[in-house]
């Protein structure tokens, strides 16, 4: 693992793990922020609690785990995955800026919207991070290549065979007349 994935990826899911903890202790502070955001999810969503407390405990839940798995470099992939589709509600519920009307608590909100999806975008990056090994996707179309490379070699010194050996055959045919 290089230095800066050793280095980055705790950096990263630090500030999941101290959040999500946060609020497994204490989901009744943010409950009511994230009502408006958490209703219409769980009316579409029949796996998801119907209270708004048990769903952010469960998103905290989700962060926390997956920052530690990230953190550690274990399945950091598919943790990276998880902690983003968490980080979508919870800031749309936490900074909705657009609907502030003090100009100072407008211009906060909009700076830790913005500090979100910073990391959201990083998040998706360390999602897509394969380490330096090539992915399925690519090994499965470089395995075809050299397959297909590999027939093309086979048909070519299999004509080259065969062009001499039916002439040695047409003669041999010729003298056991």
């Amino acid at each position: 693992m290089s230095l800066l994935r050793l280095v980055g990826r705790p950096m990263l899911a630090s500030m999941f793990v101290a959040g999500g903890m946060n609020t497994l202790r204490a989901p009744e502070r943010v409950a009511p922020v994230a009502e408006p955001v958490v209703q219409p999810v769980t009316e579409r969503v029949d796996a998801l609690p119907d209270r708004t407390e048990q769903v952010v405990r469960l998103n905290g839940a989700v962060q926390v785990v997956a920052g530690l798995l990230l953190g550690s470099g274990r399945l950091p992939r598919p943790a990276a995955l998880a902690i983003a589709a968490t980080l979508v509600p919870t800031t749309l519920a936490g900074h909705r800026f657009w609907e502030a009307d003090d100009p100072d608590e407008r211009a906060q909100q909009k700076i830790h919207f913005l500090k979100n999806l910073s990391m959201l975008g990083g998040l998706l990056i360390a999602a897509d991070d394969t380490a330096g090994a090539p992915s399925l996707a690519w090994r499965g179309r470089h395995a075809a290549h050299d397959l297909r490379r590999e027939a093309h070699l086979v048909s070519r010194s299999m004509r080259a065979t065969a062009r001499p050996a039916a002439a040695v055959g047409g003669v041999k045919a010729k003298l056991s007349r």
